[in-house]
């Protein structure tokens, strides 16, 4: 078989020489502006990935406009060019609030398919992801720069004692207290007139005194005494059942008794 000629790949030490052969001219023309540059020291470097024509300037001002774009990974802007810039190469050449954006743009792509959301404290706005699974079901979250409790499924401060849908509502400072004692009590609402109630011990079928019965363990509504939050609620539901089956059939099966052992005689 024939030989292939393979065209050789630039490495590290082509790139080098490159640049050094580059910067012994003291004139370079920037391709994004094409002005002609006299400092050797304006031209942008990518680090050992590529080298190409472009002076500082030109290549923050590509830099800004990409990452108000919200695009993390920047490539060369040279039309031959696939190589990304290099964010730690590009940081002394920048400015530190440039580079912190970019830093924020690289994180929440990163993050991206994952349950996240920002802190409502406006003094911290924190991104916070939920590491505990289980999308849509998380509800209180402290947050781990500023330590504030939050709810992460409405995303305001924590409504200790209030459902989400009633975290909208305006409360005074009574009501915030109020909330955050049966909270800490385990006090659970009413699902019908929303008073709290407190189970000192007994039954966990509550009746409030609008009449309606709930499961003190869920706070859902009940009827007939019994509910499903539990298997072993479930379990009793139908041993009730059987037993009120048993109740039912019982009369008819002695009555077919008796007609039986009296046709006997």
């Amino acid at each position: 078989m024939g030989n292939v000629n393979q065209k050789p790949q630039p490495n590290s030490q082509t790139l080098q020489q490159i640049e050094e052969e580059e910067s012994a001219s003291s004139t370079f023309t920037c391709e994004i502006c094409i002005e002609p540059v006299t400092l050797p020291n304006k031209r942008f470097k990518n680090s050992n990935r590529c080298v190409h024509p472009f002076c500082t300037d030109c290549m923050i001002k590509y830099i800004q406009v990409k990452l108000e774009d919200n695009v993390s990974d920047i490539k060369c802007p040279a039309l031959t060019c696939d190589h990304s810039l290099e964010p730690l190469s590009c940081r002394p050449k920048i400015a530190h609030q440039l580079f912190d954006k970019w830093c924020d743009v690289l994180c929440e792509s990163a993050v991206l398919g994952l349950d996240r959301v920002y802190c409502p404290n406006r003094d911290c706005s924190a991104l916070v992801i939920n590491e505990c699974g289980g999308e849509g079901n998380l509800k209180r979250c402290v947050c781990p720069n500023c330590k504030k409790a939050f709810c992460f499924r409405c995303k305001v401060p924590w409504h200790a004692g209030y459902r989400c849908e009633e975290s909208g509502e305006m409360r005074d400072r009574n009501d915030i207290a109020f909330g955050v004692l049966s909270e800490r009590n385990q006090w659970m609402r009413c699902p019908m007139c929303r008073h709290c109630v407190e189970l000192v011990k007994g039954c966990a079928i509550v009746k409030c005194r609008c009449g309606i019965e709930f499961c003190y363990k869920c706070g859902k509504k009940v009827d007939h005494h019994w509910c499903n939050c539990r298997r072993s609620s479930t379990f009793c539901m139908w041993i009730f059942h059987l037993c009120i089956v048993i109740l039912v059939l019982w009369p008819f099966f002695l009555l077919f008794t008796a007609i039986t052992r009296k046709g006997h005689h």
